[in-house]
């Protein structure tokens, strides 16, 4: 994951700009492409609002897990205040920054809401982040560790 944002930065909810590598390095990274206007996402997002706080937030240790927010909205404004208003403390790309289309591209996103679970290097865990958490809870991150573990060793 570190790779896929080399270069880049990323913002907080405070807006604070945030180094990508210490912050995603040897983690499960959720790629979250939503939008304040699309109601599924407003819909799911309070749902992964509480995965990633039961995850990273409430458990001892802390889950290796965090979530980037790629915004699909209509202007900085927007993204910033769903961002804000309904996100949970994880880290953003910002809105300006048009990597976001070479995001969109790489991971065949074509509509929103789309949660992609990719490893350190950004290889594709599951596209089906989403569902699985409806679906599944908390129990996914276990079969997202145990995939991106078996790349580990295929890949090491």
């Amino acid at each position: 994951m570190v790779e896929v944002f080399s270069g880049r930065t990323l913002v907080n909810k405070d807006g604070d700009l945030v180094d990508p590598e210490p912050a995603l390095r040897n983690k499960v990274v959720g790629l979250y492409f939503s939008a304040g206007w699309c109601p599924p996402c407003r819909d799911f997002t309070p749902l992964l609002c509480d995965f990633y706080t039961e995850l990273v937030e409430e458990s001892e240790p802390p889950a290796q897990f965090e979530i980037v927010f790629i915004s699909s909205d209509k202007s900085t404004v927007l993204s910033v205040e769903y961002y804000h208003d309904m996100h949970g403390d994880w880290l953003a790309l910002p809105w300006t920054d048009p990597y976001k289309h070479e995001l969109k591209k790489r991971y065949n996103i074509t509509a929103v809401p789309k949660l992609v679970i990719v490893k350190e290097n950004g290889q594709v865990i599951t596209d089906k982040g989403r569902k699985q958490i409806r679906d599944q809870g908390l129990a996914c991150f276990r079969s997202w560790l145990e995939v991106a573990e078996i790349f580990q060793n295929f890949n090491g």
